[in-house]
């Protein structure tokens, strides 16, 4: 696909700033920045980067099967209890987080498939 493909998706409303800027107005478009507040964001970048160094960065996206789904759901089930009960030698509540992540990421693979 050339870059020629592509379109700039437009809304046909505009919102306009004081220095005369014009943007199509971002009505219900999602707010990712929003992902961003309180503490867990920092927490689960760092549980990304130490995975990352551990296993190799983005290794988790090559799970693909049932097999890999269901160990995600194991480990994201034990994490969460060790958070629940205020267990502290890991970041369990950022280690859930990914668990969670990944099944999910899995789950839409083998769907797509």
């Amino acid at each position: 696909m050339s870059e020629s493909d592509f379109e700039v998706k437009d809304s046909g409303k505009r919102e306009e700033f004081p220095s005369g800027m014009r943007r199509d107005t971002e009505d219900g478009k999602r707010d990712y920045t929003l992902i961003f507040d309180g503490p867990l964001a920092d927490r689960y970048a760092e549980h990304m980067s130490k995975g990352a160094r551990k296993y190799g960065e983005k290794n988790w996206m090559k799970a693909a099967t049932e097999a890999e789904y269901k160990r995600f759901r194991r480990s994201a089930a034990r994490h969460f209890i060790a958070w629940l009960r205020g267990v502290t030698d890991e970041d369990h509540a950022a280690a859930t987080l990914f668990n969670i992540m990944a099944a999910e990421y899995v789950a839409e693979r083998m769907a797509s498939e």
